[in-house]
Order: C-alpha cells, then structure tokens, then sequence
C-alpha cells in the first residue's frame, strides 16, 4: 500500500514537471516574440511569464493555465490567477477592490451625492424679511427655539439674585418698550395669529394696568422725559450698502415670500438683569435680555426701543441659526487648509476674511429692520442714528473696528442709517403711526 502512494506521488510530481516545461518554453517564445516586435518599433513589452528562479519553475506550478492544477508540496491548495491578452498569467491581487476604479460606481456616487446636495441646499433656503435676502439655514425651527430656551434659562440660572423684580420701574419700563416693539413686528409681518402678550421672566407675577405702571413709572422719575429731536436731511450722495438695494430687487423679481414660520407661537419674555454692562440681546424663541449698564447710558424711550428693535431683528432674520451654519461651512474649509498652510494663519485668515465680515453684515441687516419696526411702534427713527454713534463712543469706537470686530464701528451705521433709503420708509411708518393709522405688512 505505501508503494502504491509513493508510486502514485511520483507520477503526480513527473507530470508537474513536463506541463511546467512545456509552458516555459511557450513563456519563451512569447519572451522572443514580444522582444522582436519590440525591436519592431511596438510600443508594448511583455515580460517573461516565469519570473521565478529555475528550481522554483522546474518544481513548482507557476505558470499552469488550469486554475485546478495544484503544487505537489502545497497540499492541494489553489491557485487563483487570470490570463491578459498576451497569454501572460497574473495572480489574483489581494485584498477588497476599490470602488472608484469602477466607471460606473463613480457615476453612481456622483449622481446620488449632487441629488442628496441639491434636495438638502434648496429645501434649506429661506428669505430674510425686508432686505430679501436668501440665506442657506441648516438649524431647524425647532431646534433653534429649544437651544434659545436652554440659553435663556442658563443665563436665568447664572444671574440669580442680579435680575429686577417685574414691578421694579425699570422692568416695567423695558416690558412696556418691547411690547410696542413686539406689537409692531406683528403688524409688520401681517399676521393674523394673536400671539400672547408679552411677560417678564421672572417667577413672581405682576399686577397692574400696563398704562398705569408707566404713569407710575414716569412719575417716579426725578427727570422729566426727555424728547431727543434730531434734525435729519437728506444729502445729495447717499451712502448705502449696495447688497440691500440689489437682494431687494431680486426678491421682488422673484415674487417669493419672506420666511416667517420661526416666529409662530413664541413666548415672548423680557429680563433686566442688573450688572453694569452695556449690551442687550435677543435669543432664538422671543427671550430679550437687557443689561442697567445699557440703560444708565440711553435714558428714552426712543434710545431704548432702538436698541431692543435691532436685537429683535436678529431673532426675526435668525442669524443665530445662520452664524451655526456657516461655522460649519468654515470649519471645513479650514480643515481642508490646514494640509497645506499653518493652523494659525488658517484661523487668523478665516476670521479676517470669513466670520468678521459676515458678522458685520448681519449688524447692519439688523440695523435696517429694526429701524422700520421701531418706527412702526411709534418712535421717532432719526433718534436711531445717534444712538448707535453714541454706542460705538461708550463701547471705546475705532478705525479699526470696521475691520477687525464683529460690530461696524458706531459712526459707519450712524451714517448709514441716516443717508439710507430705509430711513425714508421708516420716517413714512412713523408719521403713519403717529397719525394713527398703522401701515401693515411693510416687513
């Protein structure tokens, strides 16, 4: 029995032997016909099909056309391989193919990706009211309005003990501000939903007529109300961001509708907080805050509903939800960069050029709507130019500031919001208000 085996191994290892020499010398062959036409002026070479040392050839199946033709000495292990144009056998490269070297998956992930893009781009557009300006928003409604409640209430939290009660004039004051402001914002986006009256956030409740508070609040005053009359004329040259003039004109050309849904169903709530800061703001979801540091320096009421109108146009164009997405947008960008320039001249490019000047564009954006809602609520708009001169003085106003801050400098928006056309439509909403006869829809 072990005879056989030995003889039958034997065989097995001769027939090995002569296929293997047979194909080295079709190998050969092919090594001398692809060397003469070479010679010939052909632009291909094809290499020896045995590259392998001449004890390795003679034992071995390297070369073997069959794909089941097995190595005495592997065990019955298969060789894959595949057989190009020239005869030459190739083993089967290892490991995963990659998709991209395939024609047709590429133009697979091509199409998918531009449709995913184009759906997600579009579906995400939205209007800015008044200036008409398309701005690309990937925060949802719902979500914006829960991060401005959980900041709210943060701040609510760090401020404890530092915020004025509701009956405190101030807060009295504030709340009867914001709620003309907030009145007025509604005429302006002409909207029959009646949204609930404003409040202040403060746990303790607050009785009283609202007009009597004021009386009250007024009679408290040492100083009598002061009426800042400020005489505007229109100079020949009027000095404009041309962006507004030209998103205007576009949107009217497109017929389509500012963006409002945000605003439906808010809770409007007002906090004074007593710190000696000047800065005042509006948070996603109706949540004003204003610090006693802004109003030991701007003492009317026509100061004061300047400034809570510009903060509520924030919330109305939601630059909160925009500054988040193009933050994500420019953190890309810097990542891509960073393969090829130092991270800290990333960083001090891309704010420079990046967040700056689309943050200065979004205070002047502001600047603009609440300007026309503070003139619907009844307060003179010429008072606004002063006030933010006088901010960008308080604040420590510079050159340099149109360049290198988040905020143009107080007297670039000072002599934009006097020499601007929006001033002449808000001047129109005022006389109309003061008249009586509120003008609806002009957002």
């Amino acid at each position: 029995m072990g005879f056989f085996k030995g003889a039958k191994s034997a065989l097995d290892a001769f027939r090995c032997f002569a296929r293997a020499s047979t194909q080295f010398q079709q190998g050969s062959r092919i090594y001398r016909a692809g060397a003469s036409s070479l010679a010939s002026g052909a632009s291909k070479w094809v290499p020896d099909v045995a590259p392998y040392p001449l004890f390795l050839r003679r034992f071995s199946c390297y070369g073997v056309i069959s794909r089941n033709r097995c190595n005495p000495f592997s065990n019955g292990a298969k060789r894959f391989y595949y057989v190009d144009r020239y005869q030459v056998q190739h083993f089967k490269p290892r490991g995963p193919r990659r998709w991209f070297r395939n024609p047709r998956n590429v133009l697979i992930v091509v199409l998918v990706g531009s449709g995913v893009f184009i759906t997600v781009y579009f579906g995400n557009l939205e209007e800015v009211l008044y200036t008409k300006r398309t701005h690309f928003v990937l925060l949802s409604r719902d979500l914006e309005r829960r991060l401005g409640e959980t900041e709210f209430d943060k701040i609510k939290a760090s401020f404890k003990g530092k915020i004025l009660p509701p009956i405190h004039p101030e807060s009295v004051r504030v709340r009867l501000i914001a709620k003309d402001i907030i009145e007025a914002l509604q005429r302006g986006l002409r909207n029959e939903q009646v949204w609930r009256d404003i409040s202040y956030a403060s746990p303790d409740t607050f009785e009283g007529s609202e007009r009597g508070a004021h009386d009250t609040l007024m009679a408290l005053n040492d100083k009598k109300s002061e009426k800042l009359e400020e005489t505007w004329s229109r100079e020949e040259e009027l000095l404009d961001d041309s962006w507004v003039d030209q998103s205007r004109k576009k949107g009217r050309g497109r017929g389509s509708k500012p963006t409002t849904s945000h605003l439906e169903g808010l809770n409007w709530e007002v906090l004074v907080v007593n710190e000696p800061v000047v800065n005042a703001f509006c948070l996603p979801g109706g949540k004003i805050v204003v610090f006693t540091g802004l109003l030991e320096h701007f003492r009317t009421d026509a100061e004061i509903a300047t400034i809570i109108g510009h903060e509520v146009a924030h919330a109305v164009a939601r630059h909160s939800a925009e500054m988040i997405t193009k933050n994500l947008w420019f953190a890309i960008i810097q990542l891509i960069l960073y393969q090829f320039v130092m991270p800290d001249v990333v960083n001090a490019m891309s704010s420079l050029f990046l967040r700056l000047p689309f943050s200065r564009k979004m205070e002047i954006e502001a600047d603009y709507i609440g300007l026309l809602i503070m003139a619907s609520a009844g307060y003179d708009p010429r008072v606004a130019p002063k006030v933010f001169e006088k901010l960008g003085k308080v604040t420590g106003d510079s050159a340099l500031r149109d360049y290198l801050s988040t905020h143009p400098s107080g007297r670039k928006r000072a002599q934009l919001l006097a020499r601007a056309p929006v001033m002449e439509e808000a001047l129109i909403l005022y006389r109309e208000a003061m008249s009586g006869r509120g003008i609806e829809g002009f957002l």
